[in-house]
């Protein structure tokens, strides 16, 4: 884990990102707040690329909660059940579909607590929602997110809730939007896991990462 980096090296990386990228977008397709909700929460243990091919066709038919009651457990296993753990997945979708019918008038709710009420919804697809859907400065640490934080010293920690508070406690407020998109669209892309592609990354010279490489070799 490298050491916090200081106050300027971070809002210099985050004005670069900025810059590259004024408005970065989440990669799941989605065409309400409740399908992001039931897009983000299939996406556990799975791909975006492989959520976006099997909610295609069930968000086409079930982009509501009570369309989604309708199509029942065993419609929804049938769209998704190319995505890891869709059994459970599946069960998640028809109880919160459900919960969001029954206590919330068929609304997604914009609070944190309420949206972690539901069934299959942890702090982490909470937060994408709040900052996706309803533009909260909201968090979603992933692994990408994690890996980036800490390799870089942008925002480290030793778990996901550290490096969310280290998100909070150091990245320039007017960042704060954006900030959990710009890292996982670098993590996935440049700063990736095996061979991070640190010969073309904006933020090179302000990474604490000790092992930069260039074109495969160490630099």
């Amino acid at each position: 884990m490298s050491p916090q980096a200081d106050y300027a090296t971070v809002r210099e990386a985050f004005a670069r990102f900025a810059e590259a990228e004024p408005e970065p977008k989440g990669e799941l397709e989605h065409v309400n707040a409740f399908t992001l909700l039931v897009a983000v929460a299939l996406s556990a243990q799975a791909t975006d690329v492989g959520v976006n091919k099997a909610t295609r066709g069930l968000f086409a038919i079930a982009d509501t909660p009570e369309k989604m009651l309708e199509l029942g457990e065993e419609g929804v296993t049938a769209h998704i059940r190319t995505i890891g753990l869709y059994r459970n997945k599946a069960k998640n979708v028809i109880k919160l579909s459900r919960i969001l019918v029954d206590q919330f008038g068929g609304q997604v709710p914009s609070s944190r607590a309420a949206l972690q009420s539901l069934p299959g919804v942890g702090r982490k697809t909470a937060n994408v929602v709040l900052s996706m859907w309803w533009g909260h400065p909201a968090q979603a640490v992933d692994t990408h997110i994690f890996r980036v934080g800490n390799r870089t010293g942008l925002c480290p920690g030793r778990d996901v809730d550290a490096v969310e508070r280290a998100i909070e406690d150091h990245v320039p407020v007017e960042f704060q939007r954006h900030a959990h998109h710009w890292l996982i669209l670098h993590g996935r892309y440049i700063c990736k896991a095996r061979k991070p592609a640190c010969g073309v990354c904006l933020i090179r010279d302000l990474c604490a990462f000790p092992d930069k490489l260039q074109n495969g070799v160490a630099a």
